[in-house]
């Protein structure tokens, strides 16, 4: 009986556990949607448009209305409105049918003012303003700028129609692209029969080495799962993840691709070629996608592969920039950890004596220095006294060129730590339960072990994520002083060149981060107290 009750509660305590889990991911969700839909209306209502240009030199040559066309082609390009041209219009009706080629050609071309507009000129005018008013667009016309008789530069008449682009059409348009599964429908040419096909011999490998690929044809990307020597050993490219590309800090490529990127000198090896060519190169096949007409485009290609799968990125002998970010954060967290939460127990443990004071000193020292401040202190003091170095070296790497990084972000944490663990130990110390244990004849050694460190350190285990996550955002500063190649110092330059998408990609990025942290941080804290319970009734 008692058995059966207790697999009655455990299975209980599972689906609780469940629908808790269920219910805060959806809250997570939600939050995360909120965060990127401010930073959205921050970047694209309350900043000043005209800002993504500040360092654009081909915006820079342009004038007069050609200068115009070309800030509303960026601005839809950026995501700011919805953009059309008159001369598109016309296009499309020949296109569809609607209009002769003759026809087109005597209406493609608006006069230099409305007065200069033809009859049928005029008739196709009007149509192209009432369809786009109607749809709530705003038509703008640009008569032709002259000098003498001819355009001046740039300034040859234009008819445009332009909306701005809705939060909820860009939110949606945002997470509805954030993932894609790639299918052999993607290539448009003629790629001969498409399908995917599964291989036990790669043949990046020259056929020889056995090692499972699944390879398309019609894909974008050639390999959708294979195998290599570098973790996590198994990757796929079925399913992509599009964060939003980058504009400027690194031009048409997108943020997630920009942070999962390995960096650093070209790390060269043996690579076999689709033709059977051998060479030594830095070219990683298994990252080939399809780009049309690639092949016949290049001698060197045509001596390489036998389909347009030809645009590789290559190898390099450094992490990513996610991958930075997380090596330091990780380690930042885990120093933080064994110094903070033994030197808040040894200061509890000694209230009001020279350890206790001199740990107080710190914590102060911490709080009240602003962080920038302190950061440039410690790389003065490394650098000059140490001999440490102060900034990645991505051509010449060292695991010295972590001590720094790892020093700043970890020092405040242990502070923080301290701080708490203090705090919590002398609460507890204080507590009823303690003076009841010791009247029980129980020893300090005993109700320190078996419940005061208990107790106290459920806060603290509830913090660890929140401390990992902490170390990458508080990486932010530290990887811009640093000159290291992390997710933070993307989003700071991002910042800086006001490229949109890497800023919303950037925050996307951490705030599913926060959402996690706070999650696992709650499982971690049920599980070193069982009387925690997900449940918000009393049983």
């Amino acid at each position: 009986m008692q058995v059966r009750s207790l697999t009655v509660r455990l299975v209980s305590e599972r689906q609780i556990m469940a629908k808790y889990l269920v219910k805060r991911i959806a809250f997570g969700i939600f939050s995360i949607v909120a965060v990127v839909a401010i930073v959205m209306v921050m970047i694209y209502s309350l900043m000043n448009r005209d800002l993504v240009f500040s360092k654009d030199s081909v915006w820079s040559h342009q004038s007069n209305n050609a200068k115009k066309i070309y800030e509303f082609q960026k601005w839809e390009e950026y995501g700011y409105l919805d953009y059309v041209t008159y001369t598109d219009y016309i296009n499309d009706l020949a296109a569809a049918g609607e209009m002769d080629e003759a026809t087109k050609e005597e209406v493609i071309k608006i006069g230099n003012t409305v007065s200069k507009d033809s009859k049928a000129v005029s008739k196709y005018v009007k149509e192209f303003t009432d369809y786009y008013e109607s749809k709530g667009y705003e038509v703008e016309r640009f008569d032709a700028i002259m000098l003498k008789k001819k355009y001046a530069d740039g300034g040859r008449p234009y008819l445009i129609a332009h909306k701005d682009t809705s939060l909820p059409k860009r939110l949606w348009t945002y997470f509805s692209g954030l993932f894609r599964v790639d299918d052999v429908n993607f290539a448009s040419g003629d790629v001969g029969e498409r399908g995917i096909s599964f291989t036990l011999y790669d043949p990046v490998y020259g056929g020889e080495k056995f090692s499972p690929a699944i390879i398309g044809n019609g894909t974008q990307h050639k390999y959708l799962l294979y195998f290599d020597s570098k973790f996590p050993y198994i990757h796929q490219n079925i399913v992509s993840i599009n964060l939003g590309k980058s504009y400027s800090v690194n031009k048409g490529i997108d943020v997630f691709d920009t942070m999962t990127a390995s960096q650093g000198s070209y790390e060269k090896s043996t690579v076999t070629f689709p033709t059977g060519l051998v060479e030594e190169r830095a070219d990683d096949l298994h990252t080939a996608t399809y780009l049309k007409g690639s092949r016949e485009a290049s001698a060197a290609n045509m001596s390489r592969y036998v389909d347009d799968y030809t645009n590789v990125t290559t190898k390099k002998n450094g992490l990513s920039k996610m991958g930075y970010s997380f090596v330091i954060g990780i380690i930042a967290t885990v120093a933080a950890y064994m110094l903070g939460v033994p030197l808040g127990i040894l200061m509890a443990r000694k209230k009001d004596k020279l350890i206790d004071k001199l740990g107080t000193i710190y914590i102060v020292f911490i709080i009240a220095v602003p962080s920038l401040a302190y950061i440039f202190m410690f790389k003065s003091i490394g650098g000059r006294v140490f001999g440490l170095p102060t900034t990645f070296d991505m051509e010449n790497p060292s695991s010295l060129m972590y001590i720094l990084p790892v020093i700043s972000l970890a020092l405040p944490s242990v502070a923080n730590l301290m701080k708490w663990m203090r705090r919590y130990m002398i609460d507890q110390m204080n507590s009823d339960y303690v003076k009841f244990a010791r009247s029980g004849g129980l020893t300090e050694s005993e109700i320190f072990t078996k419940h005061i460190m208990k107790n106290a350190a459920i806060p603290i285990v509830h913090g660890i994520p929140g401390s990992v996550l902490g170390a990458l955002t508080g990486a932010i500063i530290t990887e811009r002083v640093y000159v290291i190649p992390g997710a933070g110092n993307l989003l700071t330059t991002a910042i800086n060149a006001y490229d949109n998408g890497a800023i919303v990609g950037v925050t996307l990025f951490y705030a599913i981060l926060s959402v996690v942290s706070i999650i696992i941080g709650d499982i971690l804290m049920s599980m070193v107290d069982p009387r925690i319970s997900f449940s918000s009734k009393d049983r």
